[in-house]
């Protein structure tokens, strides 16, 4: 579960706006080849889906652990996708799946990612399921929860983890609250979507929202997504667009994450 901690420290937790296993798996592995330890040249998106086509990986109880392997070094690496709606991915309990955990498995972590498995089965029993994931109002609140099987796992709290996520979660609070009271004054209403931009060189930015809305109005917004990244601000589609923090990784590859801003 260590790697679990680390991908949501790391940002790596994203909502999914995708509405098909493919396109989750697809999401997903782009995410995972941005790590810079990951390093170039391994085709994830590839892997992942020939492994789905072995054996469904959903755990069922609306979880689901698709990954791929490695022959090289490193650390075992995870990214995490939650679906508010739901995926039909298959799953032999019938049930659709809320969250979708990534593995890269090099061949020196393989126990790691055992006892990983172990300690999310572990976690989800103790938690009573997943309701609360699924019911989640935002992905701050998923982060919370996710923290807590970290906790549950690892027999341990992780308070440094979790002080770090309440200052940043605190910080980008405060500034929706500024924005709001702004056009609370102006007599208007305000609607904040929080979404991200994953940009990879030599392909199309891929916006990660649950927001169909928003997800329309910014793909169809010319150049504006190549913009997102070289500057703090933009708009679209009647939306203003806020970037909160940049990630940058080998290779060019860049994690965006942004507050679109939209007066009703």
């Amino acid at each position: 579960m260590k790697s679990l901690l680390v991908a949501l420290e790391k940002g790596r937790l994203v909502e999914l706006a995708a509405r098909t296993k493919d396109e989750v798996l697809e999401n997903l592995a782009n995410l995972m080849e941005a790590i810079p330890e990951v390093g170039p040249g391994l085709d994830i998106v590839a892997a992942v889906k020939a492994r789905e086509k072995e054996a469904n990986s959903a755990l069922g109880n609306g979880v689901a652990v698709p990954h791929a392997r490695t022959p090289r070094e490193g650390e075992l690496q995870t990214v995490v996708g939650w679906s508010p709606a739901g995926i039909d991915y298959g799953a032999p309990d019938g049930q659709k799946v809320h969250l979708v955990i990534m593995f890269l498995i090099p061949e020196s972590q393989r126990n790691a990612y055992l006892k990983s498995v172990s300690g999310l089965a572990k976690a989800i029993r103790s938690a009573g399921g997943i309701e609360d994931i699924i019911n989640a109002p935002d992905l701050n609140t998923v982060r919370h929860k996710l923290l807590d099987w970290v906790a549950i796992a690892l027999d341990t709290a992780v308070p440094d983890a979790r002080a770090r996520m309440i200052r940043l979660e605190t910080k980008h609070a405060a500034v929706a609250q500024a924005l709001s009271g702004e056009a609370q004054q102006a007599g208007l209403g305000l609607r904040l979507v929080p979404f991200s931009v994953l940009k990879l060189e030599g392909r199309e930015p891929i916006i990660l929202s649950q927001d169909k809305e928003l997800v329309e109005a910014l793909e169809k917004a010319p150049g504006l997504l190549d913009t997102i990244g070289r500057s703090n601000d933009g708009a679209a589609g009647g939306y203003r667009i806020l970037v909160r923090s940049t990630a940058i990784y080998a290779a060019g590859r860049q994690l965006i994450d942004c507050l679109a801003i939209k007066l009703a």
